[in-house]
């Protein structure tokens, strides 16, 4: 909790540093994201940055990052957008370039078409191929947000809401609230991980799960570098457990066979 309250005065500082004045009722915004949680997401109609038609149903099938920006902000969406750029490249770097997606919509419309969402990537420098930058339709704008827990609204200044990236999982359901201008790489990946490791418990071959969960256990956050490195200790942690277990099954097997009446 005092990570979340940390997050969101993190949140009002650049809000105010922006020049909004703090007339959005934070808590109850809050209150709606929360709630949100294990919600289903609605099949909603947006377009992407070359104008073409995209159902939000087709993202699923692997964890989605989504949060909510407006193209005419010059100092808040501009600057949560980078630093989520670089902590989803140290996610990438540990989970697979193709392990989750990203989807960035924006929500002052008519203002955020697909022209203006392709432009305010650039300018962020994300080019991410599994990054999409999309544009809602008016009419289904208010359901779409509502679904996601986020709310805005309006100021003299722009628009005042909360810095969110939902964590969807991979059949279209929010997982996880995440907040805060400047997430960092493992508050990002923790609940990605989780989804994936839950995905790949019925997964086959067995040798194959295994190879994929070690991916993504034996690794240890370096902050210095910001990027992941694998972490030879876990894996003798887990040679050494196996080994406890096969010598203690032996064991139990030998003095069975060695108490065992001879046949007549």
């Amino acid at each position: 909790m005092r990570a979340l309250l940390a997050a969101l005065a993190g949140g009002a500082a650049l809000l105010a540093a922006a020049g909004v004045h703090a007339t959005f009722d934070q808590e109850a915004a809050l209150r709606a994201s929360q709630a949100a949680i294990g919600r289903q997401i609605g099949d909603y109609r947006l377009r992407d940055t070359d104008g073409n038609t995209l159902r939000l149903a087709s993202l699923r099938g692997k964890p989605l990052l989504v949060n909510f920006v407006y193209t005419g902000c010059f100092q808040v969406c501009p600057t949560a957008t980078r630093l989520l750029d670089k902590a989803v490249r140290a996610a990438e770097r540990e989970l697979g370039p193709d392990a989750f997606r990203v989807a960035t919509i924006g929500f002052n419309l008519p203002f955020d078409t697909p022209q203006a969402m392709k432009d305010f990537a650039l300018k962020q420098g994300v080019n991410a191929p599994n990054w999409y930058f999309l544009s809602p339709d008016g009419n289904s704008l208010p359901a779409l947000a509502a679904d996601f827990g986020f709310r805005y609204e309006r100021t003299a200044a722009g628009f005042d809401h909360l810095l969110q990236v939902s964590v969807v999982d991979a059949q279209g359901r929010v997982y996880r609230q995440l907040y805060g201008a400047s997430l960092s790489a493992p508050q990002l990946i923790a609940p990605l991980r989780e989804l994936l490791e839950r995905r790949l418990q019925p997964a086959v071959p067995a040798a194959a799960g295994w190879l994929d969960k070690l991916r993504l256990v034996c690794s240890v956050y370096d902050p210095a570098t910001g990027t992941y490195r694998f972490n030879s200790a876990y894996l003798v942690e887990l040679l050494i457990g196996a080994s406890i277990i096969l010598f203690g099954a032996a064991s139990v097997v030998f003095e069975w066979r060695r108490k065992r009446p001879p046949r007549a």
